[in-house]
């Protein structure tokens, strides 16, 4: 029996191991590396471990320091989580050479599915169906479009989606050289690209003794950058016999390789219905709450006893529907840039455990918060910018995405700029709503969702009225003419300023140029006015003397910096300053890229890795490249001047 679990991995999915470790009497160990010693899970753990230094390379991915650590703690197991080394054969193994227990597959099974190419010949030999592979150098014009994937890995590194025959060679430089950096095997192959195919796959739990649970499908299909952002169980829309032919054939994927323990076996569906095998990724994933949810069941606390050898049993039967949307610190509106800083306030829902609240599976809505971070974190910029998965069950799929969109339009979110109104926005997009979502959904409405919302004049306001009140409480008006007082806020996801004008009269305050809007009634915190007849509430919040952030019920968040009346004339950058879009490292620069070269518009210059993704950096215009301060291995902060490109003269007749 198992007594004591240590977590080799961070943020939230060590908090959701722990969660269950609590429930089940399990002592729980942390391991941290410097840039998280005060990070969320080391706090919920009843020990950690220090992993000195702040990259991956050096902490969680050093093999040899978690086992070390392990041993130091005296503990029984070692959970993997998801990411990291989570599907790494050789770590698995050292683990059971160490005389703990593995809480995942057996190492000869992660071996066998660690390299897709090797993956999908061992599954054509078990009659799973699947999508042939085409040597790079034999793909033509009519194999367009293609998709460039990393033998090894996952998470959308070393993945490029070829539409042009000329920029095959070039693609497939950038693909290795992406896969080599994340995962030390610069390995890549050709498949064909499926367009409007949905990305769906199966869970499933094994046990030593025979047994194979398939528990059902969930949908995948919107991703970014070939990374989910919002998942669901069941599929929706499937015919039961395709349900019934994935589940098959994902049992066949579980028996062929001798597979124990909690894994996902990964297929695409074409628009004609047929299936293809993706690959099988040998931990948990990060969507398994959906199925949770669905089949009233914890998947972790179910990993733990497997590896204590019990026996599954007769498989769970599904009631309902989930949905999850991952909440990114990022910024979808600018290339989906990773963002860092300090998260002052994370409010969304309640946190729930779904075996522990298995009893309301049979009434309403339920919703469940997992997050690495609480009010007053910092999201680095060593790791990956997610922030929370919220979760919501219904007893119908309508009702879930309903509960979920509303749960996100009112949360709380104070800090990074986030996602959160592209998934509002997605989660009510009618080819959502509908069922009718494929891998392709973000490329054609990324406009649409990532549109920020309407109202930012009417929160500059509520913020303008807000500071009023802090500094002159309603009362303390003049019973003199003067000039009025006025506050500039310029809204953070549209770049558009905003100015209040306002006077503190007999009566009040009154602003001026809101035919129909009355102030109410005000505090530091909250503001409400009366809009058309309608009362709205605005909830006001400041951190120190940086941004203002305005919450609403109706017209959902924004982010609004307050501008100074006198701006200080010496902040400015040179014409053709490429600066740095987020903080990172500068981990390679194009080929041939050097000052004195010419260069075109939008020609990528470098990649920065941010956040366990690489961002391309393009040239802000054509001419000459005169200044490159950017070099391999050079750590920047956000608005670091990393080159100059000086624009050529047009020349006129």
């Amino acid at each position: 029996m198992i007594s004591s679990v240590l977590v080799a991995n961070r943020g939230e999915i060590a908090c959701r191991v722990f969660r269950t470790c609590r429930e089940l009497g399990l002592a729980t160990v942390a391991v941290y590396s410097d840039a998280d010693a005060d990070a969320r899970h080391v706090r919920e753990a009843d020990a950690a471990v220090r992993l000195p230094g702040a990259a991956p390379a050096d902490t969680y991915l050093r093999g040899d320091l978690l086992i070390a650590a392990a041993r130091a703690a005296g503990v029984d197991a070692v959970h993997p989580g998801y990411g990291f080394l989570s599907e790494n054969a050789e770590f698995a193994r050292a683990v059971r050479d160490a005389g703990l227990v593995w809480i995942g597959p057996p190492p000869e099974a992660v071996e066998a599915m660690a390299s897709k190419t090797r993956a999908k010949r061992i599954m054509a030999d078990a009659g799973v169906p699947l999508l042939a592979p085409v040597a790079p150098e034999a793909v033509t014009a009519a194999d367009l479009p293609v998709l460039i994937k990393a033998a090894v890995g996952g998470g959308g590194r070393g993945m490029r989606v070829v539409r042009d025959l000329a920029a095959l060679p070039g693609e497939l430089a950038s693909a290795r050289a992406e896969a080599a950096a994340a995962f030390g095997d610069g390995e890549v192959f050709v498949e064909p690209y499926v367009v409007g195919g949905r990305h769906v796959e199966v869970q499933v739990l094994a046990d030593a003794h025979g047994t194979v649970w398939t528990l059902g499908t969930r949908d995948c299909s919107l991703q970014r950058r070939h990374q989910k952002v919002v998942e669901e169980a069941p599929a929706p829309g499937l015919p039961d016999a395709l349900v019934r032919a994935l589940c098959g054939a994902a049992e066949a994927a579980v028996r062929a390789i001798g597979y124990v323990n909690a894994g996902t076996v990964e297929f695409l569906v074409a628009a004609d219905g047929r299936p293809y095998f993706l690959e099988m990724n040998t931990r948990l994933q990060v969507e398994h709450p959906v199925t949770e949810a669905v089949y009233g069941v914890d998947l972790v606390a179910l990993q733990l006893r497997i590896a204590e050898g019990a026996v599954l049993g007769g498989a769970p039967v599904a009631a309902g529907h989930a949905v999850e949307a991952r909440l990114y610190a990022e910024d979808p509106g600018r290339g989906w840039a990773p963002q860092a800083g300090v998260v002052h306030r994370l409010a969304v829902g309640a946190e729930v455990s779904w075996g522990r609240r298995r009893g309301l599976r049979g009434g309403g809505p339920v919703l469940r918060l997992d997050s690495g971070y609480e009010d007053g974190d910092r999201v680095g910029v060593h790791y990956d910018p997610l922030l929370a998965k919220v979760v919501a069950w219904a007893p119908c799929r309508e009702e879930a995405v309903r509960v979920l969109a509303r749960a996100l339009e009112c949360a709380r979110l104070h800090g990074p700029a986030t996602n959160r109104d592209l998934l509002v926005r997605t989660l009510r997009h009618p080819e959502f709503v509908g069922g009718r979502m494929d891998t392709g959904f973000f490329d054609a409405h990324l406009a649409e969702v990532a549109a920020p919302p309407d109202g930012a004049r009417l929160a500059a306001l509520a913020a303008a009225v807000a500071d009023a009140q802090g500094r002159h409480p309603f009362g303390a008006w003049r019973n003199v003419p003067s000039q009025p007082q006025v506050k500039t806020y310029r809204c953070a996801a549209t770049s558009a300023e905003h100015t209040i004008r306002y006077h503190l009269t007999r009566r009040g305050l009154e602003v001026e140029g809101f035919s129909g809007v009355r102030v109410l009634d005000a505090c530091r915190e909250r503001v409400v006015l009366e809009i058309a007849g309608v009362r709205r509430v605005f909830e006001v919040a400041v951190y120190g003397a940086g941004a203002v952030y305005v919450d609403t019920s109706h017209a959902g968040s924004f982010v609004l910096a307050p501008l100074s009346r006198f701006p200080d004339p010496t902040v400015r950058s040179e014409p053709g300053s490429l600066l740095a879009p987020m903080p990172g490292t500068v981990v390679r620069l194009a080929d041939g890229v050097a000052a004195g070269r010419s260069v075109r518009a939008g020609q990528p210059l470098l990649w920065l890795e941010a956040m366990k993704m690489e961002h391309r950096v393009v040239a802000p215009a054509s001419g000459t490249l005169t200044a490159l301060h950017a070099a391999p291995g050079r750590q920047v902060e956000v608005g670091e001047l990393l080159a100059v490109v000086t624009e050529t003269e047009e020349k006129t007749s």
